[in-house]
This record gives C-alpha cells, structure tokens and sequence, in this order.
C-alpha cells in the first residue's frame, strides 16, 4: 500500500480531489446568488455589488465538510457497518431518554410561557411566546395533520397549505360578516376544510405516487388563485383585515374596564394574550395528537396502514380503499383547517401570499424530517426548522463578521436544505426511525423502520 497516498485504508487524494470538486461546484452555484447583490444607490439606479468574503467563507466550509466526509465520517460509517451485532437484554441508555422524552416535552411546553416570562421578563416574553411558542406551534399541528395523509395512508400530498387556507378565510369571513364567536367557528372550519378534503379525495382515487402528487399540487394553486381572484367575497391581494380577535369567555384582552386584566385586577400588558392564544394552540396541537393516536388504533387506522403497505394486498382483505382514502383526507383537512382557523384569529390579517406552495412544502419536509408516521419526529423537526428561523433573527453578531448588510434569515432555505441532505444521508427515514405497533400481541416491541414502506402509496 502506498503510504503517500493512502492512510489506514483511507485515499486521502481521492478524498481531497472529491472536496475540491464540490468546492469548485459550490462557488460556480453560489457566484450569481451570493458572489453578487444589486442595491439601489442613492439616485435609484442598481449598483452591483460584490460579497467575497461570504461567498469564500461558505465554499469552504462546505470543501472543509466534504474533506471530513471523506477522511473520517465515510470510513467510521462503513467500520460501523461491519460491527457485529451485540444484544443485550439490559435497557440502554438511548430508551430510557425515549421513555421520559415525551412527558418532559408535554411538561415543558406547558410552563413555557412562565420560563420564558421568568428569563426575559413581559416584554422579552411577548417575542419568545408569539414568534417562537405559537409559530412552533402552528407548524407542529399542520405537521401532525398531514401526517396521517402522508405517514399513515402513504397519500403524497403537496396541497394541503388549501385546507390551511379555507380553514383561515372561513374564520375571517364569517366572524366579520356575521359576527360569530371564534369558539363556534372553529368546528366549523374544520368542517368546510374536511368537506373539501373530500373534494380532493374523490378525484385522485385511482391515483399513486407521482400523479397523486401533481393532482394535490394544482388542488393548492387553484385555491390560491380563486382566493386571489374572487375579488367580492375575499378582497384578492389586498386580504381581509380587522379579523375579531378570540376572547376569553367573552372577556376580551383590552385595556378597557371590561377587558381582562381590568376584571382579574391586574396591570394591562400584550402578553395576556398572546399567552392565552399559546395555550390555545397547544390544546389544539395535543387535541390533534390524541385523535391520530386514538385513531391509528381503531380498524380505520390500521386500514390507513394497510393501505400505505400495499394497495392491492389491502382490497384483496376487503377494505375499501375509497372510503380509507376519503376518511384520511378529509381528518387530515380537518386539523388543517382548525389551524388555518387559528392563523386568521391570530394574525387579525389574512392574504393569499400566507398560503404558497411553500407552506405545503414546508409541512411536507417536517414530516419528512421527523419521520413519516411518528409524532414525536414531527414535533422535533417543526421545533428544529421553525424555531431555528425564528432563532436565525437574533444572530445580530454576524453581521461584525460578514458586513452590517449580512441578514441571517435570507440563508434559511440554504440551511434547511443542507440539514436535509445530512438527515437524507444519515437518517434516510427521518430523525425518529422507529414505530411502535398499533396492537400488538402479548407485548409492545418498537419496528424498525426498514420495515414499512411509509410515503410510498
């Protein structure tokens, strides 16, 4: 073997030409993206600017991420590979975190508003609860509703920022034309979103796989488009403002004398209700959760299951797959639509620029990342990609490094589709691999991933 060239059964020139090739790839990607920006000088004309520093810092970080690729984690993966298999009847470490992992989450997610009020004070919680609480929030119950579509079912769905939609413009056009309460109106979204899930589901019966996909994408893009379109009833652009806020049985949060901190005797401040609207959502997030476990366990979830296994396999057993179908789009709407219900009562503004295809592809990545048919993976991956970019607005210290002109959020995107291809990498089947069984015999035994074919419907 030649010791030049080669170090303990690792080509480091093989390594180093790989990482200079993908360097060289990176700068001629990122050259016209990042190498360059066009700003408005002081006579309104576009004047081309240049950003080397950046544009070198990021090539190599990625050459550098390459090179370790290839000297140390692409070896340790394949010496991992050829490790025998060791069982052991005494509980690891890794289970018992899994064991205690979800009640310390629930138990955290209930006092967090009091942490963050006790770290950073009324004014420092009114950021943390709303912009990062809520918002986490809102995308880990869109995450668990498209879950038992794409997780349970295997029904690719790329529309289902439409149910988010109609759910949020039903909220705001009846609660503003016709002066209904938020606590009425919110069943009543879910309703008309899953009824129009059942809309969906009926076209694409006969659908799998990619054209199942292509079918919810223009499903999303026609409900955008009539919501911009349909100038009369949702105002096109421009959107509906002045949505009625939700009140706390009939209390509002006002500085009135009738508001709520005038009733209980306390001194008026924002965070009141931005706390009561946390605790809204985190009852509806773990509303969701409950009705998807309860469910995965009655014979309309194993049918779900059965029918994301092998379509075929599942009519030869006598299942109608139509009405399995219709049933998880229409549940999976209806969550959907108490979100979008909430966003609307939230936000007090809705437009058609809040319901992209971005958002569906959003969601989609979520529960990807976290893994297909787990709740727990969902929560974490929504936790990770959303209250990152929220975490990403307070990164004020690189600007000393990158220039005052650098904004971490623009390179969001950048960073969640490298995070994707590491979990792609590492963790193909998302960040929680395993699933626990919905019955079982005599006892309960986690299944491997590599088992099941989940998204493949």
């Amino acid at each position: 073997m030649n010791t030049t060239t080669q170090h303990q059964g690792v080509d480091v020139v093989h390594a180093v030409r790989e990482a200079c090739i993908t360097a060289a790839i990176t700068f001629g990607v990122l050259l016209p993206l990042i190498g360059f920006e066009t700003v408005s000088d002081i006579s309104n004309k576009l004047v081309l600017n240049t950003r080397w520093g950046l544009l070198f810092t990021i090539v190599a970080i990625v050459g550098v991420g390459r090179l370790l690729m290839a000297l140390v984690v692409a070896p340790w993966l394949a010496q991992r590979r050829t490790r025998p298999v060791v069982t052991s009847t005494k509980p690891s470490l890794l289970s018992y975190v899994f064991r205690w992992f979800t009640p310390f989450a629930i138990g955290f997610a209930i006092v967090y508003p009091f942490i963050a009020m006790g770290l950073t004070g009324y004014g420092g919680a009114l950021k943390w609860v709303d912009n990062f609480g809520i918002q986490v929030l809102i995308y880990v119950m869109l995450g668990w509703g498209l879950n038992i579509v794409v997780g349970l079912a295997g029904l690719l769905d790329l529309g289902y920022v439409a149910f988010y939609a109609v759910g949020a413009y039903s909220y705001a056009l009846l609660a503003k034309n016709f002066g209904f309460s938020f606590w009425v109106l919110l069943p009543l979204a879910g309703i008309l979103s899953s009824f129009w899930g059942i809309l969906l589901g009926f076209p694409v019966l006969r659908l799998r796989g990619d054209y199942l996909a292509i079918v919810t994408l223009a499903f999303g893009e026609i409900i955008r488009i009539v919501l911009i379109n349909f100038v009369d009833l949702t105002n096109g652009y421009a959107g509906i403002s002045g949505i009625p806020r939700p009140s706390f049985f009939g209390i509002p949060f006002t500085a009135g004398d009738d508001g709520f901190a005038a009733v209980f005797g306390l001194e008026f401040t924002p965070v009141y209700r931005t706390i009561f609207l946390y605790y809204l959502i985190l009852a509806l997030a773990f509303l969701t959760a409950f009705v998807t476990v309860r469910l995965r366990r009655l014979p309309v979830g194993r049918a779900w299951e059965a029918l994301r296994e092998d379509e075929i396999a599942c009519r030869s057993l006598g299942i109608n797959t139509t009405n399995t179908k219709l049933t998880a789009f229409a549940i999976g709407a209806m969550f959907g639509g108490f979100a979008g219900s909430f966003f609307a009562a939230r936000q007090g503004f809705i437009s058609p620029e809040s319901f992209t295809f971005l958002e569906s592809a959003t969601v989609l990545s979520i529960v990807v990342l976290g893994g297909m048919g787990s709740q727990i993976g969902v929560a974490i991956a929504a936790t990770l990609f959303i209250g990152g970019t929220e975490i990403m607005r307070d990164l004020d210290f690189l600007k000393q490094i990158f220039g005052a002109s650098f904004d971490p959020t623009q390179y969001r995107m950048l960073l969640f589709g490298f995070g994707m291809v590491i979990i792609m990498v590492f963790r193909p089947r998302g960040l929680v691999s395993t699933r626990s069984p919905s019955i079982f015999l005599k006892e309960r035994k986690a299944i491997s991933s590599d088992l099941v074919k989940e998204g493949h419907g």
